[in-house]
């Protein structure tokens, strides 16, 4: 009996016992044919499944994958053509998806497959696979990432039921599964609402409509806001990097802040910091709190980012600094953050598109009387902070479901109803 099975037996019902895959099953390994031979692709119809086609895959069964082979293909490499109803297993980058081949199938070598003897169910064995990750990381082995060889996925331990039961726990798994599938997606679309919900604050907002029921919907402003723009309401600039063979100019206490930091609404730390030698040689600039920030360019979707200094900073030349009067700060970021994909937008530039300060200057924006700036920034931080909550609780709900999944396997395996010792070995 290997180590692992050794470290999980648990008392089983009658008629139950323990075993291993390589004893209830035949493994496979897979292959890849010569992609330069583009006979062994071209025009083929054997389906061929890599662990690719497994990532974020949420069927049971599996007809084919993203690429199909040739019977060439399939006979110069060693991959092997799979019967239907083949348990699919990735042993590598990642271990643990698991699949059941719907029909003839052939993969790469990224698996371990488990032709199943008679007597087993595919899908029982797929529903014990989905909880064995863990089992199957502890026989992996390597350097580079781990992987389950052949020989260690035949030891990978499995409880075996008669045919009946397993039927059952099967049928009761799905039924259970079922139920949280239908839970997880009513969270998601709150959660999706949730999102939709918090545009439509922010459009309100910015257009005078919030909390006002019969605020005009016309292209007018509202009475007393006016047109303005980021450059009438702030000073804006910059920062830079200052030489980085200069080792005078770096690993001071003067926090030195990128655009990466923006994608959070507050910036209250940097992870790296410049001399005060830095600031007296260079053309940087010590910004106060309060500074609103504006991503220029930046990785992903970091251009047209707004965030909130909340600590005397410099920055790199990939920001605005935008210094405003305090009380008019709020309803700017809070136009800003409304602003994201307008901003983005009027970026300029060839493969990767930027803004510059003179484009973030020009940025145009309605402003309400400073009184009702203040109603309306304290209206949407309430609405916001009760969408939080809202969305702090789907999270949870969400991991307690995908906790659930786990509980539910366990118990289906291991903890098996009473019936199941009254149905021991005095039935036939």
């Amino acid at each position: 009996m290997s180590a692992v099975l050794d470290e999980v037996t648990p008392t089983l019902p009658a008629r139950w016992y323990w075993t291993t895959l390589g004893e209830i099953a035949e493994v496979i390994g897979g292959g890849t044919p010569r992609t330069n031979d583009p006979t062994n692709f071209d025009g083929g119809n054997v389906p061929w499944i890599t662990p690719a086609d497994l990532s974020g895959y949420a069927e049971k069964y599996i007809s084919h994958g993203t690429r199909f082979i040739t019977r060439k293909g399939l006979e110069s490499s060693s991959a092997r053509l799979l019967p239907a109803g083949t348990v699919l297993f990735t042993s590598r980058a990642p271990i643990g998806y698991v699949a059941i081949a719907r029909n003839p199938v052939a993969t790469n070598q990224g698996f371990k497959s488990f032709v199943l003897k008679d007597g087993v169910l595919p899908e029982y064995v797929y529903w014990w696979l989905k909880g064995s990750k863990q089992r199957a990381e502890a026989l992996a082995s390597g350097t580079t990432f781990l992987e389950l060889s052949g020989a260690n996925a035949k030891k990978l331990p499995i409880p075996m039921a008669p045919i009946d039961e397993q039927r059952r726990i099967v049928a009761e798994i799905e039924k259970q599964f079922s139920r949280l599938d239908e839970a997880v997606a009513n969270l998601k679309r709150v959660k999706a609402n949730l999102k939709r919900y918090k545009t439509a604050v922010l459009d309100a907002a910015v257009n005078g409509r919030l909390g006002i029921e019969d605020a005009a919907s016309g292209a007018g402003l509202p009475a007393g806001w006016q047109w303005s723009s980021v450059g009438e309401l702030a000073t804006v600039g910059t920062g830079a990097t200052p030489a980085r063979s200069n080792e005078a100019f770096w690993g001071g206490t003067i926090p030195w802040i990128t655009s990466s930091a923006v994608n959070e609404p507050f910036v209250a730390a940097a992870d790296q910091s410049v001399t005060a030698e830095a600031l007296r040689q260079t053309n940087l600039t010590l910004y106060p709190p309060g500074t609103l920030l504006v991503a220029m360019y930046g990785e992903g979707k970091t251009r047209g980012k707004c965030s909130e200094l909340r600590i005397a900073a410099t920055t790199n030349q990939a920001l605005a600094a935008l210094q405003v009067d305090p009380a008019v700060r709020p309803w700017l970021k809070l136009f800003l953050e409304h602003n994201y994909d307008n901003t983005r937008r009027i970026a300029s530039g060839g493969v990767q598109p930027n803004l510059n300060l003179g484009l973030v200057r020009s940025i145009g924006l309605p402003l309400p009387p400073v009184n009702e700036q203040h109603r309306i920034v304290a209206e949407v931080d309430r609405r916001f902070s009760i969408a939080r909550e809202i969305g702090t609780e789907i999270d949870a709900s969400l991991a307690r479901a995908q906790a659930l999944r786990s509980a539910t396997l366990t118990r289906a395996f291991f903890q098996p109803p009473e019936c199941h010792d009254s149905r021991g070995s005095d039935e036939t």
